[in-house]
């Protein structure tokens, strides 16, 4: 027999133990990478706070307060705002199509 090999029952026992433990967070830490709708909301919070921190040194803080609030709210719920940037955009363009015609 091989140097790996239990000698007996209790060391199989705690060798299966720790082989699922391991397995435990070796699954853990693939659905972390896996979860990417998580990752990328993180991401968005770490840029949101680099975007405040910059927004309170070239204004103030209650300025940055302010850009933060609305950020969130543009997160929270996107779809208004999506669909004001889309109509703005198309405003736009039939401004400019009058102006050049």
């Amino acid at each position: 027999m091989s140097g790996d090999t239990p000698k007996n029952a209790e060391e199989a026992r705690l060798d299966r133990d720790v082989t699922r433990e391991e397995l435990a967070e070796t699954l853990d830490a693939l659905g972390q990478k896996l979860d990417v709708k998580t990752r990328v909301k993180d991401n968005v919070d770490e840029k949101l706070d680099q975007a405040t921190l910059k927004v309170a040194d070239i204004a103030n803080e209650p300025t940055a307060v302010k850009f933060r609030q609305g950020a969130d709210a543009v997160r929270s719920n996107p779809v208004p705002v999506f669909a004001g940037v889309l109509g703005l955009v198309i405003l736009i363009r039939l401004l400019l199509r009058r102006r050049n015609s």
